[in-house]
């Protein structure tokens, strides 16, 4: 038999009463009484969204150093950086002569107004506190913030352009929100789910502290169960417990406070569904901010094992800022390790001193502190490796007897994450695919019609930014609104031809589409072309300008309707002169007539009137609403194009790619139009970066005068994704791949002829206009003989086909909505079929892919026969010293000569042997005769190169720069006076230019 002493039955009966007491301590209290303290402070200014601390007050302001901002998630309270005086941040910062401030933003319900708190309102506010700051110390400061409020800290100094900030320091806040979700959570899971919330949820619930509480705890229940098993067990030792009760406290209880719902769909919306602190372009008070415009020096605290702020995240600063000089300070920690505990106040707050000073004074970088490494990372790097989450993880496990751990499912993750993505691109192509099929001639479609349907999806959305200002759905509705009042006032009908000349703007774009909205058909005239030509092939009956083109646009003889520029503005006009002035209309006194429809436009209606040139001559091409619809949707779809895009309108709007492809494209996907005021290579690159600019439209030769600048687009780090447009060449598509590396090019042809699309989805055949899109007319390659311009029969009268690498004529298959009125041709493959020509000649390899070779009015009639002028203009382009090339006729045909002509790079030594070489690759007989450099190409309003002048001087001067084919060697030669006088002795030019 065991015998009982006092001491065995004391002990646990102690131990037994110690627990009761503490537990009722805990439970009337809320926890245990400590001796611990906060630091002091004051409040120095109020305002309606925050208050800001200013910590240590009575300190001798010539010891003063300088000041630190600490700014706190939205979710948690102030006091997470004063937990306890002696291990919280400003203490710490103090005793390092460090001038700690802190924002506090309240409890949202406690203050008016509070849970209806946007993002842009904790931005705004955070601006302000750093001017407080400044002028209260007459220092620079520095900005730091924990989690999302580090997030803050990098939007606010974005805002300000980092204006009176002297460094930012931030710990667990992620950037790249999409590279290393927290545990491993798919990105197109991640991106539907944030979406769904922020539009269904977070549009009508806000988030309370005690659901923020909650919220963070699941996140980590492993750990949560970790330390109340601890407390429980621990429970009798009062004196073991009292150093972390402060912090437990902070947790369990008193550290959380609402999120406003408000700013919570905002941050999901343009942070995680858009990722724009990546890509740039989100938006504060109507205003595009980029983290590109941050040029202070970054500290960002990585936690190893932090899943909620990931490595990779985090480390998403060094692209989205590649300005700024960014550092990191990595420690073994879990988010909330990071600033508060044991961890914290030896690694975190001492470092943070360290770096305030080193920045301040110069001198060796604290040991700690090491240069971030730049990106992109490996796709394959979640950012929390898989040996430090497992190593954590088991390690708390174990000390608590779970037997689950904690992050299995990452291992089938990457799996689905792939599957998803890919699901998502389908599931964003099919349905506007399918919508393209269902649309019959009487089916209303339209671009005001597509316009109202995405304000309807999303009224404050982001329709377009212009001249960094963000123009909601709703805003240019109303705008697009008023305009239709003052048209229909001053006489504007449906069905009326209504021409639009206008710089690039807002107004320009609302104006097409007030058009669209009334059912009037919009004459795209472009600036500097033969006006009254114009005028007269578009049947124009008045003529909608800006204040900048009145003068010019007086001269066609019609009624001028100026729009733009603001109502305060004056025109000086002679009153003589039918002008109205649209701004000075009142849209209020305007009553709508009975005849009045919005969006009344049908499939089968004339939308627009776009001209092209054609042989010197200008061409009037009619766009059904269908035909748009078709480009719209189809650019949509093979551009993947969605909402988190931001599609940057290069050309100008009278061009057909930028109606058609760029503006119906960013309407049919959703995404936001970026429109720029004409093509200046430094505003590319600002705008780029501060719109958050992932899709370029283009034309022609355009990219040119972007890369020739040669200008350093920020170390090579940008959004842009894509680049979308039509006639760009081999040469300047590797320039442009190169300079814009990981982006690539979708170029398209589009006829103006049928329903013809054509798009190089894949990219990899450099130069191909690809395949015809799904939706677009069906497409045959017709035998066709250039000379004469018959398409060529077999023996039983039906037109016979091309085969693979044969030139013929692009035909596309005329569908339901087709205008069979104006040229379409019967019964060519077969009895009964229907088909539209198109005016360009097409080659398709044995891939099924098209390339152009020709339009059928430029081919070159020579003694050898036709010579292509695409393929001539293709090889010469590719040369790397190669800046433009142009092939062109002269004399008559058929006794022509094919020239060719190119311009070197500028800074590019000069050497003639590469001309030989890369045409050495052409048949002879496609070859050009002639081959001269000139210093000067001429370019087209939409940037194409145009040969005429060269044309009118004829053949070209003889000269060191100028050879011909021999046709004896199959070689280049220089080409003298004698062998010109042969070629042709009356059509010779004065000299290559």
């Amino acid at each position: 038999m065991v015998g009982l002493n006092s001491k065995s039955v004391l002990g646990p009966l102690r131990r037994v009463v110690a627990t009761a007491q503490n537990g009722l301590e805990v439970v009337r209290l809320g926890g245990l009484e400590t001796d611990l303290t906060t630091s002091p402070f004051e409040i120095v200014e109020r305002a309606p969204m925050y208050r800001l601390r200013r910590y240590f007050p009575d300190t001798d302001p010539a010891e003063v150093g300088p000041p630190i901002v600490l700014i706190p998630p939205m979710m948690m309270s102030a006091g997470v950086y004063d937990v306890t005086r002696d291990q919280g941040a400003v203490g710490i910062l103090h005793e390092m002569g460090l001038d700690p401030w802190v924002v506090d933003f309240g409890e949202p319900d406690a203050q008016d107004g509070g849970w209806g708190r946007n993002l842009a309102d904790h931005i705004i506010a955070l601006s302000e506190v750093v001017d407080h700051v400044h002028r209260h110390t007459g220092k620079d400061v520095h900005l730091s913030g924990y989690s999302q409020g580090g997030m803050f800290a990098y939007q606010a100094a974005a805002y300000r352009q980092s204006r009176n900030i002297a460094s930012l320091i931030t710990f667990g806040s992620p950037v790249d929100t999409l590279a290393a979700l927290p545990f491993g959570i798919p990105a197109g899971i991640a991106t539907w789910g944030a979406d769904f919330l922020a539009d269904h949820v977070f549009n009508r619930l806000a988030v309370t502290g005690w659901m923020a509480r909650t919220g963070f705890q699941l996140l980590d229940p492993v750990k949560t169960l970790k330390s109340r098993v601890d407390f429980l067990l621990q429970l009798h030792d009062r004196e073991a417990l009292l150093p972390r009760e402060q912090q437990r406290r902070f947790l369990a209880t008193e550290g959380w406070v609402g999120w406003s719902g408000p700013a919570v769909a905002e941050l999901l919306k343009q942070f995680v569904v858009h990722n724009r602190m990546m890509s740039g372009g989100f938006v504060i008070k109507d205003e595009a901010v980029t983290l590109a415009s941050i040029t202070c020096p970054v500290l960002a605290f990585v936690g190893e094992v932090d899943d909620i702020g990931q490595p990779q995240a985090v480390r998403g600063i060094t692209q989205a800022a590649p300005r700024a000089d960014v550092y990191e300070s990595t420690l073994r920690a879990g988010h909330f390790g990071l600033v508060v505990g044991s961890v914290a106040a030896n690694h975190t707050w001492p470092t943070t001193g360290e770096f305030v000073q080193w920045i301040e004074q110069g001198g060796t970088r604290p040991a700690r502190v090491d240069r971030m490494p730049q990106g992109p990372y490996p796709e394959d790097e979640t950012g929390v490796s898989m040996s430090n989450r497992i190593i954590h993880t088991v390690a708390s496990v174990a000390e608590v007897g779970v037997g689950v751990t904690k992050g299995i499912s990452d291992l089938a993750s990457g799996a689905l994450r792939g599957t998803f993505e890919l699901s998502g691109e389908a599931a964003r192509a099919l349905p506007r695919l399918a919508r393209l099929n269902q649309i019959q001639p009487h089916t209303k479609i339209s671009l005001s019609a597509l316009l109202a349907e995405q304000r309807r999806k999303a009224p404050a959305g982001e329709c377009f930014l212009f001249d960094n200002r963000v123009h909601t759905y709703e805003a240019v509705n109303f705008r697009i609104d008023n305009i239709v009042r003052g048209l229909i006032s001053v006489g504007v009908r449906p069905a009326a031809h209504v021409g639009i000349l206008m710089e690039t703007r807002p107004s320009a774009l609302a104006a097409i589409v007030a058009l669209s909205r009334l059912g009037a058909v919009a004459v795209m005239l472009p600036p500097g072309c033969d006006l009254a030509t114009a005028v007269k092939l578009g049947n124009v009956d008045r003529i909608i300008t800006d204040p900048e083109n009145v003068q010019e646009v007086l001269s066609a003889g019609r009624p001028v309707l100026v729009l733009g520029g603001g109502d305060a503005r004056g025109l000086s006009v002679d009153p003589g002169h039918d002008v109205i002035d649209l701004e000075q209309i009142d849209p209020e006194t305007v009553s709508l007539p009975g005849w009045y429809r919005p969006d009344p436009g049908i499939a089968r209606e004339l939308a627009f009137i776009i001209f092209a040139e054609s042989g010197g001559r200008l061409e009037a091409k009619q766009i059904t609403n269908y035909r748009w619809a078709l480009s719209a949707f189809g650019t949509a779809s093979a551009a993947d194009l969605d909402r988190g895009d931001t599609v940057y309108c290069l050309a100008p709007l009278h061009h057909s790619s930028s109606l058609l492809a760029t503006i119906g494209g960013a309407m049919a996907g959703g995404s936001r139009i970026a429109l720029s005021r004409g093509l200046d290579p430094a505003r590319f690159v600002e705008e780029i970066h501060r719109y958050g600019v992932t899709v370029v439209s283009y034309t022609w030769s355009m990219m040119r005068e972007i890369l020739d600048e040669d200008l350093l687009l920020l170390d090579g780090t940008h959004p842009v994704r894509l680049f979308i447009g039509s006639g760009m060449s081999p040469g300047l598509w590797k320039r442009t791949t190169e300079a814009f590396d990981p982006a690539q090019i979708l170029e398209f042809y589009a006829s103006t002829e049928g329903d013809v699309i054509l798009a190089n989805v894949a990219g990899s055949k450099i130069g191909c206009k690809g395949r015809p899109l799904p939706g677009s007319a069906r497409v045959r390659l017709a035998a066709y003989d250039p000379r004469s311009g018959r398409l060529l029969e077999n023996e039983d009268g039906f037109v016979r086909e091309c085969a693979d690498d044969e030139v013929g004529l692009l035909l596309g298959r005329a569908g339901f909505n087709a205008d069979l009125s104006g040229g379409a041709m019967r019964g060519l493959f077969e009895a009964g079929d229907s088909w539209i020509p198109t005016e360009n000649l097409f080659r398709r390899d044995s891939d099924g892919d098209y390339w152009l070779v020709d339009h059928k009015n430029t081919v070159i009639s020579t003694v050898r026969g036709p010579v292509f002028t695409a393929p001539i203009v293709d090889a010469l382009s590719s040369v790397s010293r190669v800046d433009l090339a142009v092939a062109y006729a002269v004399g008559q045909a058929p006794f022509q000569l094919a020239v060719a002509a190119v311009t070197w790079l500028p800074g590019r030594n000069f050497r003639a042997a590469e001309l030989a070489e890369t045409l050495d690759h052409l048949d002879f007989d496609a070859r050009p005769d002639i081959v001269h450099v000139v210093d000067e190409i001429a370019v087209g309003s939409s940037f194409r190169p145009d040969p005429a002048a060269l044309a009118a001087v004829g053949l070209p001067a003889p000269g060191p720069r100028t050879w011909y084919l021999d046709s004896e060697t199959q070689s280049y030669k220089r080409l003298t006076k004698a062998v010109a006088a042969q070629l042709m002795p009356t059509r010779m030019g004065t000299g290559s230019r």
